[in-house]
């Protein structure tokens, strides 16, 4: 009989593709998620048990009924914005919500956890490319929330015997390559798919948040790490801790940096059509350059992102766009 892994928010953009490649590897992941954010149609490989982290006795009932074996971990909401304007909903929902799965997981004896982290804990760097010691210091309640777990998660070890790996990926792109999941968010915020949406005609013009940063065309800079690339990671990160392997907090990103204008004309070379956008003053707190040092993830997991240039990135959420206009066009 294959291990049940319970993936909290596994009906989410990441979370959906760490299912498929669970699925893939052997395993049953049992989604759970309250749907508030995630989509009923992108669970597939398994069964969705609706409900919120908060609701101790439906987590409990869940790890007995399902006889999880570990636990991998997206539900958050993630709204750079919204947690500036709502900062005590990020921590009850993101922090309150991990200390009550934790707890469930203490109490069903369940001690293995994957987490999803993200780069924004890093706030702007001091040097890139990032690496996992770099100076923790987020400019939002979001990657604080986020950096709060990750403590948590080091002293739950050191107390509890709690073993985990904190991946903390940097701008999560591109969708399932047969096409059977991609990225939906509402509303959307990431650059790659309103750069598409604008292209396909579907969205607004495309904001170019600052042009005069010290970079190599005066935009942004940002390290893009294809979806399925970020599940297989945390697919490898379960197998290492499930070999005994030492707790852990690993970057996940490809090395490499493309600039917003870059982003913009590989949209339109490969979609072949132009991409209307405007120029807009800088963001508060966006740093110039994000880009993901991921030596220690290679070698610790033996993990490395096979689709993850950007052109690979690009093609496949333009299949995954353009399929999802056809959708609303019918």
């Amino acid at each position: 009989m294959s291990q049940s892994i319970l993936v909290t928010g596994g009906a989410g953009y990441v979370g959906s593709h760490a299912c498929k490649a669970l699925a893939g590897a052997g395993y049953r992941p049992v989604v759970y998620d309250n749907l508030s954010r995630g989509h009923r149609e992108a669970v597939r490989w398994g069964p969705l048990v609706e409900g919120n982290l908060h609701d101790s006795a439906r987590l409990a009932e869940t790890f007995r009924t399902h006889q999880i074996a570990a636990v991998m971990h997206f539900a958050a909401f993630a709204y750079v914005g919204e947690s500036m304007t709502d900062p005590e909903n990020y921590y009850w929902n993101n922090v309150g919500g991990t200390l009550a799965l934790l707890a469930a997981m203490r109490e069903a004896g369940i001690a293995t956890i994957v987490f999803s982290s993200t780069c924004a804990i890093y706030g702007i760097p001091q040097q890139v490319p990032i690496r996992e010691a770099t100076a923790k210091a987020p400019l939002n309640p979001y990657g604080d929330t986020k950096l709060v777990i990750e403590r948590m998660l080091h002293w739950y070890a050191a107390a509890y015997g709690m073993r985990y790996a904190a991946l903390r990926y940097f701008n999560a792109a591109g969708a399932d390559p047969d096409g059977e999941i991609g990225e939906d968010h509402e509303p959307e915020t990431h650059l790659i798919p309103l750069v598409l949406r604008a292209a396909l005609g579907r969205g607004n013009p495309v904001e170019m948040y600052g042009t005069d940063y010290p970079t190599r065309d005066g935009t942004a800079i940002r390290d893009y790490i294809h979806v399925s690339d970020l599940a297989e990671a945390h697919l490898r990160a379960l197998d290492h801790l499930a070999a005994g392997g030492d707790s852990t907090a690993l970057n996940l990103g490809t090395g490499r940096g493309h600039s917003v204008r870059e982003v913009i004309a590989a949209v339109e070379r490969i979609g072949g059509r132009p991409v209307p956008q405007r120029e807009v003053a800088r963001r508060p707190g966006d740093p110039p350059e994000l880009v993901a040092d991921p030596a220690l993830a290679l070698s610790q997991l033996g993990w490395q992102p096979r689709h993850s240039d950007l052109d690979t990135i690009i093609a496949s959420a333009l299949a995954w766009e353009t399929r999802a206009s056809r959708r609303s066009d019918r």
